[in-house]
This record gives structure tokens, sequence and C-alpha cells, in this order.
């Protein structure tokens, strides 16, 4: 087959004094047949030249060979219950069950499989349960758009209840008691958080009363209890910027107080500490790298804070956990994730010790108070994530599970950091994993990269890449500015009108690869998604020579346009991430790199994009119009394709195997040109 075309028809838009013709713009209505039209034909092409019985499915089979299909999670504690969640045989979703504490009989309280019975996609969210543990409140997304309707259910009798809350983030959260609580409504055209709602259980949800209205379109917001149930919190964020409120449940007066008021920059978190009656603060007020207030319950406000931990420039403070005894703080130092665990009795702290050089470690279910036990995640390039039981006291560490993966040996692999320096000189990291019995000398890469909203890509054992490793490749991630892997700075150093610094360094990077020898041009490829498909696309125009493939993800490529439309999901709130291009340096410097608005005519390599037709955090059309004009303009007689799922949105497809149908097209294209 040919590959397609899509008609051009002019649309012009100017702002001060630049004219921009997009000639692609009316790729953007989501209905039009037009549209629909030329989507399926992309899709067309693209499976004539990976049918799906090809060698997408013999890797598709290889992936899910890797799932046990009989599998269960380490059950936690909460409130009297221990919960967990269960696979078997060929189910795409899971089983939630509960047993009461002291007892070994499990009931299921949720079977996703049965919500799932002729529906393209289903995704449950929010799974919570009243304070009795009578009723269970779920939120349920049929389409991939990320609007949840909740649902609820009687668990002393099974039946499903009659209320029904549409157009909600997804989670429930019940008050004092199973006859009401609290919901969050997405505005129905940015999809923006900005109402949390009161819902008695029988009525319906136009009786629904408004507690709170976000009214700055900058900022989402959201509702939960403090683990006592005492508290209930809502909590207002823009990017860089935050604010909490909070109830008293317990007492007859529960007025809504700020714990601070939001300025400009700030940003915070909160914990509640029931034995000393105070909230414990994770802020960046005068802290680049955040620090630990405390404020008591009764005399809230940034005036009333006491530092409780102090800032520092080589840890990146990103978390905390408390309880009766102990305080945990989850950091980031020199790019690694570190728990510290502090004694509050004794005021000693230590950080726990893991074996590998490059590792992740996160806290995990942990919903009781009085304890000495901190339940973890903890894996690595290499390592399965496992579930480990640490005591605070003993520092004995017991691990619960580590997730079985069959027909995968992970004493065949080995990861190290390689590192580089920026052009300005900064030092550079890359995380790599390999088969042990590569030599690594100009072999197949594939190297990764996000680098957007401080989210740091931290090194996990991913299904599919270990079809790639298996055949020869190596795997490497660029630890670039945007992310938080050095701290604070290095995010500020990735972002506005520093961002042309996350592109420059992940070319660094690939070059790295190169003049090293682990890799040529003609056998590396480059893969990211989302923001990180922003990243492929701006560093395929800069150095399209440097790779033999690009992989965009879900990718967010035509910038300016897209900033300049505030009906939008997302697009004012990101002002703080990308800039306000209505402000003209901004809208310079955003097009000065925006992948759509700089494609020349030129070669690039092999490119792959796919998208969802609900995405609701980057709207199809972006990939869809970056197809159309790059097949216009490259000069080359390398190959393009263009993916949609019509059935999803920005998480690809739900279920545990058909999420893999997309990744075997992914690598099956990669092997294409390897």
């Amino acid at each position: 087959m040919n590959p397609p075309t899509a008609e051009k028809r002019s649309h012009v838009m100017e702002m001060f004094g630049d004219e921009r013709v997009d000639d692609y713009f009316w790729l953007n209505q989501r209905e039009d047949k037009d549209v629909l039209d030329y989507l399926t034909k992309e899709n067309d092409y693209l499976e004539n030249t990976f049918p799906k019985d090809g060698l997408r499915k013999e890797l598709y089979n290889e992936i899910i060979s890797r799932i046990k299909k009989d599998d269960d999670s380490v059950p936690y504690l909460k409130r009297g219950y221990y919960h967990q969640t269960t696979y078997s045989g060929d189910s795409e979703y899971p089983v939630y069950k509960r047993r009461k504490e002291g007892s070994d009989d499990y009931e299921v309280v949720l079977d996703v499989n049965k919500l799932a019975e002729g529906e393209t996609f289903c995704q449950v969210a929010g799974v919570s349960y009243d304070p009795s543990n009578t009723i269970m409140a779920y939120g349920v997304d049929s389409v991939g758009r990320r609007k949840y309707t909740i649902r609820f259910r009687n668990l002393t009798n099974g039946v499903e209840c009659k209320d029904r809350l549409e157009n909600t983030t997804g989670r429930f959260v019940f008050g004092h008691n199973h006859t009401y609580g609290y919901y969050t409504v997405k505005d129905e055209t940015t999809l923006r958080s900005h109402k949390i709602m009161m819902h008695k259980l029988g009525e319906s949800q136009e009786c629904d009363v408004c507690i709170h209205h976000e009214e700055d379109e900058k900022y989402r917001i959201g509702v939960y209890k403090t683990l006592d149930d005492r508290f209930l919190i809502i909590g207002s964020h823009a990017n860089i910027t935050s604010e909490y409120r909070v109830s008293d449940l317990s007492g007859p007066n529960k007025e809504w107080r700020l714990i601070a008021e939001r300025r400009e920059g700030i940003e915070y978190s909160v914990d509640y500490d029931p034995l000393r009656n105070r909230f414990l603060v994770l802020t960046n007020w005068n802290a680049k790298n955040f620090r630990i207030m405390e404020v008591p319950i009764d005399n809230l406000g940034w005036e009333n804070m006491v530092e409780l931990v102090p800032t520092r420039d080589h840890a990146l403070l990103e978390s905390t956990d408390v309880f009766k005894n102990y305080l945990i703080l989850q950091e980031r130092s020199n790019g690694q994730v570190k728990l510290c665990v502090t004694n509050l009795t004794t005021d000693s702290s230590h950080y726990m010790d893991f074996n590998e050089e490059i590792y992740d470690v996160w806290m995990s279910s942990n919903y009781v108070y009085d304890t000495n036990i901190l339940r973890i995640g903890y894996g690595s390039l290499t390592t399965p994530s496992s579930t480990f039981d640490y005591n605070m006291e003993t520092r004995e560490l017991v691990l619960l599970k580590e997730k079985e993966v069959p027909n995968f040996d992970k004493t065949n692999y080995e990861s190290k950091k390689v590192m580089t320096k920026t052009y300005d000189g900064k030092d550079l990291a890359i995380s790599m994993v390999y088969r042990k019995d590569n030599d690594l000398n100009n072999v197949p890469f594939l190297i990764y990269g996000y680098g957007s909203y401080g989210h740091t890509i931290d090194p996990y054992l991913s299904l599919w890449r270990v079809s790639l490793l298996d055949r020869g490749f190596g795997f490497a991630i660029a630890h670039i500015r945007g992310s938080e892997y050095y701290g604070r700075k290095w995010y500020d150093d990735g972002k506005m009108l520093n961002k042309m610094n996350t592109f420059r360094d992940f070319v660094t990077c690939s070059e790295k690869l190169i003049n090293d020898g682990y890799t040529t041009p003609n056998k590396l490829f480059a893969m990211g998604g989302s923001a990180g498909g922003l990243l492929m696309g701006s560093v395929t125009n800069m150095r399209p020579d440097l790779y033999r493939g690009i992989v965009s993800m879900v990718p967010f490529v035509d910038v300016l346009t897209t900033m300049l439309d505030d009906t939008i999901p997302l697009t004012v709130g990101e002002y703080d991430e990308w800039g306000n291009p209505n402000e003209e340096e901004y809208y310079r410097y955003i097009k000065s790199y925006s992948p759509y608005d700089n494609i020349e005519r030129k070669e690039y390599p092999n490119i792959l994009l796919t998208t969802g037709l609900h995405d609701s955090q980057v709207q199809y059309w972006e990939p869809a119009k970056y197809t159309a004009k790059m097949r216009e303009m490259k000069t080359d007689d390398n190959e393009l394709f263009l993916y949609t799922d019509m059935t999803s949105g920005h998480g690809g497809a739900s279920g545990r195997f058909k999420a893999w149908e997309e990744m075997a097209l992914v690598i099956a294209f990669i092997l294409r040109y390897a």
C-alpha cells in the first residue's frame, strides 16, 4: 500500500505579527467523517506493513508469556480487613477481595471482569469503603477519557445501589458513616477537576451540594480523609502552587479552615499526626529541595509553622509518611530514591540499605498508625517489583513477594550508570540495562526519555524490554533536565524558557552512547511518550541523523497551537510548565521548539506515532497532524506510521493482556530496522 495523505485545508493563525499556516488544522474534529476516514486509512496502512498475525503476534505472545496467569497481590490491612486483588487464568481484569482480620476466608467484593463484559474499554479506580465496611464505592471509565462514573455496592448483600455519580475523578470519600460522602466533579469541556460535591446515598446526583468550587482555571482539586477518619481535607493544586483546607469531622463545628493560604510558586502537602495533634507540612517555602514543617491543628497558617526537617542542597524531599513513633522520608539524592526512618521517641535516624547500584523504592500500603512495620515496594531494571515489610525498630527487611515473571531469569541481566556532561558542564546520568553476554560493542540500543513536570523515570523491570534485551539490544534511560533527578533545580533548568535544555541533554546522552562505541546512529532508536513525545519530536527536528528510528507515543507535538487554545483539557494549568504563549516572549520560545511548527523539508528517521481517539491529555489530532505534515515535508524514503487506538485514551488499551498489543507493535517496528 502507498501511505495515505491528508487533504490540505489552509487555516491561518496570526499573533504578534507572526503568521502560521496550518493545512491540517481540520483534523481536530473528532466526530467528522473525513477525520475518521483518515485515521482509519493510516491504521490500514500500518496493518498492511505490520500484520497482527505476523511478528506482532509472536512478540505479543512472548510478552504475555511473562505474565503469571494466576496471581495475587500481597494483602494489606485497613480498618480491620485485609484487602487483596487477584487474577486468574486468561482474565483481563482484577477481582477485589477482602477478609476480616483474624479470618482466613476471603469474600469477593468486586469482579471487574464482569463489569467489562461487552465493553471495549474498562478501567476501575478509587475503590473505597465506608467506616463500617458495609458500603463499597468505585469509579468506572468505559471510554478511556478519564471521566469516571462512581458506583456503590452494599457488601452485606452484594447488591448494587442505584446511585450513579457521573463525570467524576472516580474516588468517593465517605463521611463519618455510610450515608454520605464527598467526590470531585470535572468540568465538561476542559476536564479540570473543579468542584467538591457532597452526596447522600439514595438521592440523585442532582440533589448533591457543592461544598467547594475552585474557580481558578490553573488549579485542580481533590478531597481525602486523614488515616484516622478525623479530618476531611481538600487540596487545590496548580503545577507549582498548592493550597489545603481542612474540616474536623469529629466535632459539631465543621467549618473549613485553610492550613496555609496559596502563594504563587509555593507547594506543600499535608500529613496528620494524631498523637501529637499536629499537621506535618512538606513544602518548598524558602526551601528549593523542600523541608518539613509542623503546625498545631488549632493554630494554622504559615506564620505558625515550625521547621522540623530542614532543606538540603544534596537531597530532594519527595514525600513523607507518619506513624505513632516513626517518621518516614522519601528523598532523592544524586538521582537515587532513598528512605530515611526517624524514631520520633529517640530522634535517631537511619537509611534503609539495598544491594543494587540502580534501584527504585517506594512507600506502599501503610494504613496502620500504631505500628513499627513499614510496607514498601522495591524494584530495579533487573529485579521484578517486590513487596517488603520493614521492621523500623529491628531494621529487619522481610520479603513478602517478588513478582513472579515466567520465562525470565534476572541473573542473565545487569545494569549500570554511565556519566557524561551537558553542553554547559553539568553531570548527566544514563541508566542502562543489558544481557550479561552482550559486550555492548556497536549493538542496537533503545534510549528512553521524558524530562517534564519534574517527573523522574526511575529504574524498573518492564516485560516488553526483555524481548529487546534478549535480541541483543541495550536499553538506556536518559536522566535529562526537566526531571528532578538531581533535585528541584534540575527540573527548573528544563522548563519554561529553559526547555531547550531538555532536548539538548537527550541529544548529549545519545551522542554518549555513540561516541563510547555502545552503538551507532544506524542502530540507535529513541522513544518517549506524552511530554516525552514532545521530546521525541524536538530531537528528531534537531538531530535526525542520530537515530535509525523514533517511537513517539501519545506525543505532545503541536505545543504552540494547543497552548493557545484554553478550551482544550489541561491548557491553562500548563502555563506554569511551558509558559503562556499569549505573552510574546513565550510565544516565540515555544514556537522555536514546537515539533509540528519546525518540521522541515529534509531527511528524517523511521517514525512510529501512537495515539488514542479518546485521549484526554494529548488530543489525538496532534500526532495525526504531525504525521500528515511530516509525510508532506520529509525528503527521505524512511517509513512513517500512525497508529490510532479507536477505543482508548491516553493510557492505551485496558486489560492486563490486551494492553501489551501496542507494545508488541512498537517492538516489531524497532526490529524492522535493527
